[in-house]
């Protein structure tokens, strides 16, 4: 029996710390495009998140949830530029919100929950579960929500901060007007420009969106740093 106690509270702590690592990597995510977040949060001990999210040493995923602000930088780069038609354009992103699944396994009815709850309140919704959602369930999500995007990851994915590692470059999102700039200096269209594809990790974990240009700057040993651009496809 003590041998049995003794296991699994070494399996939930375990559990705890994975959780712990994988909300730090979603902090720093929502940090890296753009949102609004505290240093506290960012900084987050193992201590205080058991506190915050667990029940007598049982996660609590539940309570895992949090919503973001834009801030006036990421506002700024999501404006379209003005045309003729629309002089004065509105930034093409707002509120995000992001939930840890408590299920272990979100069926259809928890993604219509969660999609009825997003309606016409967050341009982004993430949603971070435990396992794969089922084929029927992902189909749920656009016909339910179409004017919201949500992006669905695993809990697994976020434990290790993959743009934290040493051979994943930098990547940085050119404004509209900065992508203006490129294809004009270059004299050239966006679909000429290397592209990646939105199930890139790198463009998942920016939240790209299809038309976005990214600036990918690497070190070079004779040239100390370059730079290429992608246009996401």
């Amino acid at each position: 029996m003590e041998d049995s106690t003794w296991l699994e509270t070494s399996e939930t702590e375990k559990e705890l710390v994975r959780l712990w690592r994988a909300w730090k990597t979603m902090i720093q995510m929502m940090q890296d495009r753009g949102y609004e977040v505290s240093e506290h949060e960012v900084g987050i001990s193992l201590e205080t998140f058991t506190v915050r999210y667990s029940m007598e040493g049982i996660p609590a995923r539940e309570r895992m949830v949090l919503s973001f602000d834009p801030s006036p930088e990421m506002l700024v780069k999501h404006t379209p530029l003005p045309t003729k038609n629309d002089p004065n354009p509105v930034p093409a992103i707002g509120k995000a919100f992001v939930r840890f699944a408590k299920e272990s396994s979100p069926g259809i009815k928890v993604m219509r929950g969660f999609a009825h709850e997003m309606a016409g309140k967050f341009t982004t919704a993430i949603m971070i579960t435990q396992t794969a959602l089922t084929p029927a369930a992902k189909k749920i999500v656009p016909a339910a929500l179409p004017e919201t995007i949500i992006e669905l990851f695993l809990e697994q994915e976020l434990v290790v901060n993959i743009t934290h590692h040493n051979l994943v470059p930098k990547h940085v999102l050119l404004s509209a007007e900065e992508k203006k700039k490129l294809l004009e200096r270059y004299r050239l269209k966006e679909t000429q420009l290397p592209r990646i594809q939105l199930a890139d990790p790198v463009a998942r974990y920016l939240g790209l969106r299809r038309g976005n240009v990214v600036k990918i700057i690497r070190k070079s040993e004779t040239a100390g740093r370059y730079a290429s651009y992608r246009w996401t496809l």
